[in-house]
């Protein structure tokens, strides 16, 4: 045995065995409870699903028949969440085992809760373990509880004690640690967008955020309404049958069909098997309907749809519960088999009997269906040549493209790290030399543009084929036919601070916008913000992003010299590494309700120069140090 192994061998003793309790292992190991953990820049970063757990619980109580009302207030300033619910409130005597002991609950009892979103009984522990302060109070049967924690440990119990009032529930308040989520804060977008499904998934349901009323009359309808980016082609079609919901339509320039899809409440962003038994189904019936040897494809390209599935204890993917894998609508039975029905089947005959029935009655929407799968087929064909050229092509150049250096783990990859994985679209080679010596290459790839990308807000799907740069880079996302194959949880436009790579970031955001919009709607899209100013003296040294940074900078570190960074490839790849790490900055790209993506596209990117000039001349201002801004 050689002198390694020797060492490795005397190195592994009674000693190495460790126990860790409950609450140790949680912190030891959260990405295995909350996925990513991140500092909030993105939707599913660790502190969202902390927000989630919780109000999960609370959902499971309205479901059940108990509670109309959920109260979510987040103070920003001390990053403090308190959510509310009116139900049963948890069992007094086991409150505190209920909310830190692993393997303990009531979601393991099924006649308790039928169909919830928890059934682990992890949740609420790992929030209580990843907390810096955690507290909860249990109201029922005139009496209430209170006990609090620190980082999951036990600090104070009132006991059981009297409750003069006579409502019911559960409060629970909790900051997350810093020590393992960093500089986090919270977006108020992503907890608002939240909280909007809930409402979607729970008529009747009245939440709270902050005081503000969120209430939905239609579900799934309303939802669809409220978050199309282009005119629907036809009224929405809305399907409710015993558990399943379903409100659909179709729009134009969109690639392929897109979902927001639910499993007892929980939104499933990675689809799952009931994703998957629509989209069959749905082109299935379609295609018998209209008696038509059609594509699948162009069935669903354009169609966009809102889906919830109400099932007992489904089986997800991992406890951040993203991607449904259960194939029955029950779970099997304790010698193994299963009468319960596929949820292929279930999908199909509800749709076999409300669609079809449907499009009989409605001869305007059948019509105006039948007319987009047409344009569907024509636009398949038109592309089919130049599409594959275009492909072959850029498989070719990936495969020896230096503008792409690639990374090991991909999104579309059961990988342990795989929301971790990020591409990088810089400018230039100058700038991509900095991020590719200092990335991380398991998770961390670069895409250089050459100069600036062709403005594509009057392009067609041809003219992106056609376009060797653009080709490559949806090549590279892996998004030609829809984001469910996209490479890259994180698309991050890096580009200088300036007009030219501000320029640059407008291109890129047209271009995804265009052709693309499903990426930006699920929050893949991303600005890295990088340092404008360092200021350092012998002793230390500050990274600035703004002018009020590098005042206070300057002001606490005497004797300082400022470096003004002009560009990403005047930033070293020893500076880089610290603004691509765990604490890099990342701005969200967030589509608003409100937002008009078209007509936003069109004027500020369209042939309209006159029009744009005279907004700019009119909406200009001079600051008090000749500085121009724009209003």
């Amino acid at each position: 045995m050689e002198e390694n192994e020797l060492n490795l061998t005397a190195n592994y003793g009674d000693d190495s065995i460790v126990h860790l309790e409950d609450m140790e292992h949680i912190r030891l190991r959260p990405g295995m409870y909350i996925g990513k953990l991140g500092d909030g820049s993105s939707h599913d970063d660790g502190i969202y699903v902390l927000i989630k757990e919780v109000i999960d619980n609370a959902i499971d109580e309205y479901t059940s028949g108990f509670g109309k009302k959920v109260e979510v207030k987040i103070n920003f300033g001390e990053r403090r969440v308190s959510i509310r619910d009116y139900g049963r409130g948890i069992p007094l005597g086991k409150m505190v085992e209920a909310v830190s002991k692993l393997n303990t609950g009531a979601k393991y009892d099924s006649k308790v809760f039928q169909k919830s979103v928890g059934l682990n009984g992890v949740g609420t522990k790992a929030v209580n373990a990843l907390s810096s302060y955690f507290k909860v109070t249990a109201i029922r049967d005139g009496k209430c509880r209170t006990a609090e924690f620190c980082e999951g440990k036990l600090t104070n119990d009132s006991g059981i004690i009297p409750y003069e009032g006579e409502d019911t529930g559960t409060l629970v308040e909790f900051v997350p640690d810093h020590k393992l989520f960093g500089n986090f804060h919270f977006v108020n977008e992503y907890v608002e967008k939240r909280v909007w499904n809930y409402c979607y998934l729970n008529r009747g349901l009245t939440f709270y955020y902050n005081d503000k009323r969120y209430y939905s009359k239609n579900g799934l309808l309303d939802l669809l309404d409220n978050n199309m980016d282009s005119a629907a082609l036809y009224p929405i079609i809305h399907i409710k049958d015993d558990d399943f919901e379903a409100a659909f339509t179709h729009v134009n320039g969109q690639s392929s069909d897109y979902y927001y899809s639910f499993v007892n409440g929980q939104h499933t962003t990675e689809g799952g098997t009931h994703q998957s038994a629509f989209r069959e189904a749905y082109a299935r019936v379609v295609k018998e309907f209209y008696k038509k040897d059609c594509e699948p494809a162009d069935c669903r390209q354009g169609l966009v749809c809102a889906l919830c599935i109400r099932i007992q204890e489904p089986v997800f993917e991992a406890q951040t519960k993203t991607k449904l894998g259960s194939t029955h609508l029950a779970p099997n039975k304790t010698d193994g088999t299963n009468d319960s029905p596929y949820i292929k089947t279930y999908v199909l005959d509800i749709l076999k009997r409300h669609l079809d029935n449907y499009l009989h009655m409605h001869a305007d929407t059948a019509e105006a269906l039948l007319a987009k799968i047409n344009a569907n087929e024509k636009e398949r064909k038109e592309i089919a040549g130049i599409k594959k050229v275009a492909r072959d092509a850029g498989k070719r150049a990936s495969l020896n493209n230096s503008k792409l250096r690639d990374c090991h783990v991909h999104y579309n990859t059961n990988h342990a790290r795989r929301l971790e994985s990020t591409i990088f679209i810089t400018e230039g080679l100058s700038a991509s030399g900095s991020i590719t010596k200092c990335r991380d290459v398991e998770t961390q790839a670069v895409f250089s543009l050459r100069g600036k990308p062709k403005n594509s807000v009057s392009l067609n799907k041809v003219d992106v084929y056609k376009n060797e740069e653009l080709n490559l880079l949806h090549n590279a996302l892996d998004i030609d036919d829809g984001i469910e194959n996209l490479r890259y949880n994180n698309v991050v436009i890096a580009t200088d601070a300036d007009v030219d790579g501000m320029h640059i970031r407008l291109l890129l955001l047209t271009f995804f916008l265009k052709f693309y919009p499903e990426l930006v709607r699920t929050g893949h899209v991303y600005i890295l913000q990088t340092p404008l100013f360092r200021v350092r003296n012998k002793q230390k040294t500050r990274y600035c992003y703004s002018d009020e940074e590098r005042i206070d900078a300057i002001n606490s570190l005497p004797g300082a010299e400022i470096t003004r960074f002009k560009g990403l490839g005047e930033i070293s790849p020893d500076e880089f590494k610290g603004f691509i790490d765990q604490d890099m900055r990342l701005d969200p790209v967030l589509l608003h309700k409100e937002f008009d993506t078209k007509g936003v596209l069109q004027f500020y990117m369209g042939a309209n120069s006159a029009e744009r000039r005279d907004f700019i001349m009119k909406n200009l201002r001079i600051e008090d140090d000749e500085s121009i801004v724009l209003t």
